[in-house]
């Protein structure tokens, strides 16, 4: 598979378990299906409009083109359909939400390097990729940001981001280097669920 059709088949993917997890919690709050979309929409779409108007690449991808806010809204249709469904697996809005973080993760750190921004700065952004959706989301909802109380969230972004512009610079193939470092953002961001992991909070918390 080329560098090319695999970023935009994971682009297609981050736009769509995003929406879908927008949507997710769109449904928990009670919303009807207008803001199930505009949830799904915003949730879908925000990181890489946030990536793509620091990169000065405007009008944003998002706003040039249809497909990227079809894509959201399908997702929150099938969310409004298939909740039941999607209910069935654990902690769904959690599962969704951690491959959007490590596809976000890595797809924004590579439009960056591709337009020339160096690896410290194309992490940065792949990172702001990956949260922008989940913060908006959650503050559209109501809710603390997940960023600011789950420790491993942001972090994971940032080991997915890393990993790739690494591997990269080590002359991996870009195709195993995105591979491995969405599976590594996604696999972190479970794993610190599933086992609890938290960074240093203050003694006196």
């Amino acid at each position: 598979m080329s560098a090319t059709l695999l970023f935009s088949i994971l682009n297609v993917l981050g736009i769509f378990v995003f929406g879908l997890s927008g949507a997710m919690v769109a449904i928990r709050r009670n919303f009807d299906v207008f803001g199930i979309l505009v949830l799904a929409i915003a949730t879908g779409v925000a990181g890489g409009i946030i990536r793509d108007v620091l990169l000065g690449a405007v009008p944003p991808e998002a706003l040039r083109t249809f497909w990227p806010m079809a894509i959201a809204a399908v997702a929150g249709l099938c969310a409004f359909f298939f909740t039941s469904l999607i209910e069935r697996f654990k902690r769904p809005v959690m599962l969704l939400d951690a491959i959007g973080l490590g596809v976000f993760a890595v797809a924004g750190c590579r439009k960056a390097l591709v337009l020339g921004v160096d690896p410290p700065g194309a992490i940065l952004l792949g990172v702001m990729t990956a949260i922008g959706g989940g913060v908006l989301r959650d503050i559209m909802a109501a809710e603390v940001p997940r960023v600011l109380h789950e420790d491993v969230y942001a972090l994971a972004a940032f080991a997915g981001a890393t990993t790739y512009a690494s591997c990269l610079w080590l002359g991996i193939a870009e195709t195993p280097a995105a591979s491995g470092a969405v599976l590594l953002a996604v696999g972190l961001r479970l794993a610190s669920v599933r086992f609890g992991w938290t960074l240093p909070r203050p003694p006196s918390s």
